[in-house]
Formats: C-alpha cells, sequence, structure tokens
C-alpha cells in the first residue's frame, strides 16, 4: 500500500505544470511554518543558537523559506522516478569541477568518499551518472533503508536507476569498503544527528553527535574527500557543486573539518543556509533527558575540536536555565551541584534565575554566565517570563518545588522542565520530574543528597564540590553571632543566652550578623556590652556580610541562611539546632562545622532550643576556636 501511494504520488506531480507546483509548495511551506508550532520554534531555535547576532526577521526569513524548500525536496524526490531523462537534464546541471573530478578519477583511479550535508534537493544527486561523462567511476551510497520493504525496494531501485549502486546501512558496509579498495567512489549522508553511536563534535559551537563513517574511511584508504551538495537556483532547478575539503587524514580530523565546512557554508551563503533543513534538530542526540546534564556519545572528538580549532574550551551554547530556591540557605546548599553541572556540560551557558538581592553573592560565584533577577509582583511577573521566549531555554532545572516555578518555566517556551515531586503531590507543568520513592525518609538524609539523587536521574555524573569558596578562615578579628532566624522563630537562641555568652568573653569582640528585621533581638543582645559588640544587623549588604564573615574566626549560629554562607566562605561554624534537622539542613562544605543541640534532642531536630544552656555552647567554643577565644 505505501509504495502505491509513493508511485501515485510521484505519477501525479511528474506530470503537474511547474507553475502549480511551485505555487503549492510555497503555499504548503507557509502553512508548515506558520501553523506547526513546534517545527517553526525548533527552526527559529537553531538559528538563534547558531546565529544570535542576527536579526529577528533574517532568522524568519531564513526558517520560512526553508520550510518551502522541505517541501520542495518532498515534491521532486517523489516525482524523480517518473521523470524523464531530459527532464531531468533540464532540472539539474553539473558544477564544472564536478565534470573535472570525474576527468581526473579516471585518468588517476583513486579511493575517494564524497559525503553530502541534509540539503534540500539531495534526491537529485542519484541523477548524477546521467549527467558524467562516461565511463564514470564505480559509485555506492550508504543510506538508511526504510522500514517498509516494499517501499525500501521500490526506492532503492528509482535511485538505481542511472547507474549508482545503493548500500543498505544494515548490510552494505563490506560492499562500501570493496568500492574504495577498488579505488571507487563511496558517498554517505553527512549527518550531526548520528545518537549514540556517533562522535562528540561541535557545529556551530553547539555540542553535537557526527557520523565517523566518512572519516574513518579517508584515515582507512587515505582516501580523497569531497562534499557534493545541491545548489538551488530556482523552484526544481538544481547545480550539482563538488567541493574539496582538507584535512589531517585522521578520523577525527577528517570529521571535524566536514563540520568546519559546512559551518562556514551556512554562515556566509544564505541560500545554502535556507536550503539547510533546520526544522531537524541536528543537535538533538544530546537533550536525551536521562543523560542531558552530561555529554555522551560513542566516541569523544571534543579534545581534538579544540585543538584543531584552537580554542581554550567548548563555546557555550545550551541554554540552561536553573531556577533557583528563594531562602538563602537553600541557594547556598546547591552551590556544589551548580559547579558539578558546569564540569558535567562545559557546553552549557547558564543562566541562574533567583531574587535580586541574590545576584552579588552568585556573581561573586563564577558560575553563572548570566544572571535574571526575579521581576516583581503583579501581572507584569508572569509577562516578564513569556517575554523570556524569545531567549530560546534548552533546559529549566527547577530547585524550587511550587506552582510558581513551574509557571515560569512553561511560560518561558522551555521544551524540557525538570523538577522534583514528592509522594503524593502533582507538578503538571514539568515535562519531566523525577520523583522521590515512597520509602524514602527525608528526615534522614541531607538535602543536598536528594538533590544529587535528583540531577542524577537526569545525566548528572559529576559528584558535587564541597570545596568551601575560600580556604578555611583564619580571621582574627572576633567573633560572629547570628541570632536572628527570618522564617521561624523557633529557631533562635534565646536573648538571655547570648548575653551569658558574650558575658563569658569579657576580652573578646563580637560582631552581630541579621537582617533589618532582626534588629529588636541584636540591639537588646548589644545593650551595655559597649564598643566591644558590634552590631551590624541590617548594615550590610550582601559583600560586605561576606567580608565581614570571613574576618572572623568562629560563628556561632543559630539554624539561618548565614549559617550555609559562613560554611560555603570557610569559616568555622558552632551552629545551634533545635527543633530542626541538622542531618537534612545542617551545613555541606568541607570547613570546621560543631552542631549542638539541646539535651535529649533526637539527632533529626525537634527539640526547645531554649534548653541548650549557655555552658554547653561556651564549653564548645573552648573546644573548637582557636585559643584566642577562651574565657579569662
Amino acid at each position: 500500500m505505501q509504495k502505491l501511494v509513493l508511485q501515485t504520488l510521484g505519477w501525479i506531480l511528474a506530470h503537474t505544470p511547474e507553475s502549480l507546483l511551485r505555487g503549492l509548495a510555497a503555499v504548503l511551506g507557509d502553512l508548515i511554518f506558520w501553523t506547526v508550532r513546534r517545527r517553526r520554534r525548533v527552526a527559529l531555535s537553531n538559528l538563534h543558537h547558531a546565529f544570535p547576532g542576527r536579526s529577528d526577521a533574517w532568522r524568519r526569513r531564513i526558517a520560512r523559506e526553508s520550510s518551502r524548500r522541505l517541501v520542495e525536496t518532498a515534491f521532486i524526490s517523489l516525482a524523480t522516478p517518473c521523470l524523464s531523462e531530459a527532464r531531468l537534464l533540464a532540472i539539474v546541471h553539473p558544477e564544472p569541477r564536478l565534470i573535472e573530478l570525474v576527468h581526473r578519477h579516471h585518468r588517476n583511479p583513486k579511493a575517494m568518499m564524497m559525503v553530502t550535508p541534509h540539503m534540500a534537493y539531495w534526491e537529485v544527486q542519484t541523477c548524477m551518472p546521467l549527467m558524467l561523462p562516461k565511463p564514470y567511476p564505480e559509485m555506492g551510497v550508504i543510506y538508511r533503508p526504510l522500514d517498509n520493504a516494499a517501499a525500501d525496494e521500490w526506492v532503492r531501485r528509482a535511485r538505481e536507476r542511472f547507474g549508482l549502486r545503493m548500500l543498505s546501512r544494515r548490510q552494505g558496509f563490506a560492499a562500501a569498503l570493496k568500492i574504495l579498495r577498488n579505488g571507487g567512489l563511496a558517498t554517505v549522508l553527512f549527518d550531526q544527528n548520528a545518537g549514540l553511536q556517533g562522535a562528540l563534535t561541535t557545529l556551530l559551537g553547539r555540542v553535537c553527535s557526527t557520523t565517523e563513517l566518512a572519516g574513518l574511511m579517508v584515515e582507512k584508504f587515505s582516501a580523497d574527500l569531497e562534499v557534493i551538495y545541491p545548489r538551488r537556483t530556482a523552484f526544481w532547478r538544481v547545480e550539482l557543486h563538488v567541493e574539496e575539503v582538507l584535512h589531517d587524514n585522521t578520523t577525527p580530523g577528517a570529521t571535524i573539518a566536514l563540520n568546519r565546512w559546512l559551518e562556514e557554508k551556512l554562515t556566509n551563503d544564505d541560500n545554502l543556509c535556507a536550503s539547510w533543513l533546520w526544522a531537524h534538530d541536528r543537535w538533538r542526540n544530546q537533550d536525551i533527558p536521562s543523560r542531558r546534564f552530561r555529554l555522551e556519545a560513542k566516541r569523544d572528538f571534543l579534545a581534538d575540536e579544540l585543538r584543531l580549532r584552537g580554542l581554550p574550551a567548548l563555546p557555550r551554547k545550551t541554554r540552561l536555565f536553573i531556577r533557583l530556591p528563594n531562602w538563602l540557605g537553600d541557594v547556598v546548599m546547591a552551590l556544589p551541584l551548580l559547579r558539578a553541572l558546569r564540569l558535567g556540560r562545559p557546553d552549557a551557558e547558564i543562566t541562574l534565575i533567583a531574587k535580586g538581592t541574590f545576584l552579588p553573592l552568585l556573581e561573586s560565584w563564577k558560575i553563572a554566565d548570566r544572571l535574571e533577577p526575579l521581576p516583581a509582583g503583579g501581572l507584569g511577573y508572569f509577562v516578564h517570563f513569556w517575554r523570556m521566549r524569545a531567549a530560546y531555554p534548552d533546559v529549566w532545572l527547577l530547585f524550587t518545588n511550587s506552582m510558581r516555578g513551574d509557571l515560569e518555566a512553561w511560560l518561558a517556551g522551555c521544551r524540557q522542565r525538570f523538577g522534583l515531586v514528592r509522594p503524593g503531590k502533582h507538578r503538571p507543568l514539568l515535562s519531566h520530574a523525577y520523583r522521590v520513592p515512597a520509602d524514602y525518609d527525608e528526615r534522614a538524609h541531607p538535602q543536598l543528597e536528594l538533590w544529587e539523587n535528583f540531577l542524577r536521574h537526569f545525566g548528572l555524573a559529576v559528584p558535587p564540590d564541597r570545596t568551601p569558596l575560600h580556604p578555611v578562615n583564619s580571621g582574627d578579628a572576633g567573633i560572629g553571632l547570628i541570632a536572628g532566624s527570618e522564617n521561624n522563630p523557633a529557631k533562635r537562641w534565646p536573648v538571655g543566652h547570648w548575653r551569658a555568652l558574650i558575658e563569658a568573653h569579657p576580652g573578646e569582640n563580637f560582631f552581630l550578623f541579621g537582617t533589618a528585621n532582626d534588629r529588636p533581638i541584636t540591639d537588646a543582645i548589644a545593650a551595655g556590652f559597649g564598643a566591644r559588640v558590634r552590631n551590624l544587623a541590617g548594615k550590610t549588604a550582601l559583600p560586605e556580610y561576606c567580608s565581614r564573615l570571613r574576618s572572623c574566626r568562629l560563628l556561632v549560629t543559630n539554624d539561618t541562611g548565614g549559617m550555609h554562607l559562613a560554611n560555603a566562605l570557610g569559616v568555622p561554624l558552632l551552629a545551634l539546632f533545635g527543633p530542626t534537622n541538622p542531618v537534612r539542613t545542617g551545613p555541606v562544605f568541607d570547613a570546621p562545622v560543631t552542631i549542638l543541640q539541646p539535651p535529649g534532642c533526637p539527632a533529626t531536630g525537634g527539640g526547645a532550643l531554649a534548653a541548650l544552656a549557655p555552658a554547653s555552647v561556651i564549653e564548645a567554643m573552648r573546644k573548637c576556636a582557636p585559643p584566642a577565644v577562651a574565657a579569662t
């Protein structure tokens, strides 16, 4: 049935006036471009990634013309078996160098690999023997067979009509090797979407999986390497061009040289750029959800790529948007995994989305390529994310667990939206979810471990980097104290206990940190101690806050965001936990940490912090702080 349909359509197209076909192809191409939203977005996204400096109007024009040429290609592919030789000779013209190449090969037979890219009108290349001088070399074309045996047989015979020999990928490699060994020509489609069987390379700066077949054969037989491609001059009018590609006679070198040839054509020739199939996502093989946060293929030519191109590192073209949590402590705890993501996908352009107050801190981490502050509330909040569709994000990773965060990612038009779903919860706006196992007791595991499981589910293979941002602190300005807690009063050690701690160290300088909301607490603690207790709550912006924390040789703190920040900065900690769970939300960086809980408190929290006596904290300070902190 499929064969009959192909034959019927081919006959109709071959006998329809070209003027009518030209109009029909334009209408169908525009219809596909404007109504098939996903194809249009893939094409525009690919062009935006490849040519970010070009105008939106240029990218739309190229994508629209590419859609039209795809229809033209479908028409001529179906019609070719039914077209006469005279009609085909009127449609396809060989460029002079192609004729000269055949003459040269006749004089000096030598193995030659001819590759063809995914350009419109590729099917007309099967007519090549019709227009070449005789005798022409033995030619074998490696192709991917159709699943329907009858239709595949019809297509194969139509393509072999003028003397090409079609070699199925399933059985034809031995025949291709024999042709090359005898000094003939083998042709293969040059594919940048070879899946896990290809080799990691780059095309237009983006990592892709390129077939290495041409390179393997070039290296094995010392074969010449030529690209043959159709250049559209008008509707159903094509010139066949051929160009030699220089390389270093290795498989990686030949493979990378072919990609560089294609880049040059797509960048500098709008005609050829419009003939490339932009709606076919050539880079999609590295977006498999279960492998999204690592690069993986059968072979890896990326080191060769950097060497041959003279690049210090991979271009960052995969657009990874990360929605960070809304609390400072959670943002800091995510840092080890942000570092791992940077290593796992060195080709990623990382955009961190967070509260504006966190941006100076995030900038100092030097992990993100771009920082995106959360907009102000109201209707404009959601309009802001809708407008981010123009950035064409590739993947959106959510550390948040709210419908608002999921809606942000959905509005931005990101196709892959990754989130964590707990038992009994529902997050319908995610495209892919890591579902926390029902028997996973979050109270008994660190938050960082759960997040790591989440990211490993999507392919992360690099372990979290828990190294502090700075060497373990040896500051000598004094002892820092964080007595407030922004989101839970029960996490606060009583004011009287803090005052007892200060009184026990009469020769010591103390610094009280916190937000403006903590000021009533810090004022009560500092009252009467004079200059040796400096109350900085609400007086330091985030960069100065970090600097002040770094100057302390010890920080005594409630369970709060400042605790995690100091831990990341390498400041030794004495952390006081009562109702909250230090197993789950304790400090994660490899810096000195001592955790104190009230007597009888379970390891996973639940005790009253007021029951933690000042004497216990003072004794712990003697053990964990430098000698100068000892009470007099």
